[in-house]
């Protein structure tokens, strides 16, 4: 009678468990597809694509304006097409949590509210950077809300990722919190110089020189901020693996990100591929640090 008895339990407690596993495998896959938006979007502005599409949010008019395809109007219709995708992508996300909210975390049917709003935000800022001709502030702030999106689809999965702490994590969560938060600023300055072609214009004619010198020296904080976590999450000892490997993760991809931008800067922005996998190291960075500050937070927690 027992064994029945308990059958039943572990059975319905696998049954609360499917739509949370559903939810996060889904806010995973949204978290890729978001990198990849990204991506695509530098690429977009760094091979002046921006208005190769000159409507919104159709293309000369079309689903696919196959008469008007080349290499500029594919990436434009691309970042779109992907940005729909992740639009119906945040619905589902809204919709399911919403339906399942008796067996989720109280804290998931917000969030994903919250996740909706941003999308449907960034839809507008998208339209706008095209009816607007691609103005400075529109484009910064189109990928500043991009990174906010993303930083809360990571927030998401990783709070509903399985993670047991060990309890150690001491300061650690505030060191990587402060490292997320300066990355996230340094990379709206990096957009700043990128909707302004700082760059190009300081180089041209002495121009927006100012513009382009706080981004580059606004690389100390962050970096000494992620040099900090990884020094102490390296003298931590018993440290949960999963957060070493973070550790380990970001002071790699700091280390490439400073070796990207010191390429860009010398070969005057003229190799696109740099340009773009500036950017999206940069994202990854974040992702890596926003990943590591809610486990160590988590691991906290549980100590506590």
């Amino acid at each position: 009678m027992n064994e029945i008895v308990l059958q039943q339990q572990n059975q319905a407690a696998i049954e609360q468990q499917k739509p949370k596993e559903m939810i996060r495998r889904l806010v995973w896959r949204m978290c890729i597809a978001t990198l990849i938006l990204m991506a695509i979007g530098s690429a977009t502005r760094v091979m002046n694509a921006g208005l190769a599409c000159p409507d919104w949010p159709l293309c000369y008019g079309q689903l696919v304006p196959a008469k008007q395809m080349n290499f500029q109007v594919f990436l434009e219709w691309f970042h779109r097409l992907d940005a729909g995708l992740i639009g119906i992508s945040a619905i589902a996300l809204f919709g399911l949590s919403w339906w399942h909210r008796r067996s989720l975390p109280n804290w998931l049917p917000w969030a994903s509210s919250f996740a909706l709003f941003l999308i449907v935000f960034q839809g507008v800022l998208g339209g706008l950077t095209v009816t607007e001709l691609l103005r400075f502030d529109i484009v910064t702030a189109h990928l500043g809300t991009a990174l906010l999106f993303f930083t809360t689809l990571l927030i998401i999965g990783t709070a509903l990722t399985a993670y047991q702490g060990t309890g150690t994590v001491g300061k650690l969560p505030w060191f990587g919190l402060t490292a997320a938060v300066l990355v996230y600023l340094q990379s709206l300055l990096g957009a700043l110089v990128g909707s302004r072609w700082a760059l190009h214009q300081c180089f041209g004619d002495s121009q927006l020189c100012t513009v382009m010198y706080s981004h580059i020296a606004g690389l100390v904080p962050p970096t000494l901020a992620t040099l900090a976590m990884v020094f102490f999450s390296w003298r931590t000892p018993a440290l949960h693996p999963a957060l070493r490997r973070l550790a380990n993760l970001a002071g790699a991809l700091l280390s490439l990100q400073i070796l990207l931008g010191f390429a860009t800067f010398k070969l005057h922005l003229q190799v696109e591929p740099l340009t773009v996998s500036h950017q999206a190291v940069g994202a990854a960075l974040l992702g890596t640090l926003v990943a590591f500050t809610v486990l160590s937070f988590r691991d906290s927690v549980s100590a506590q």
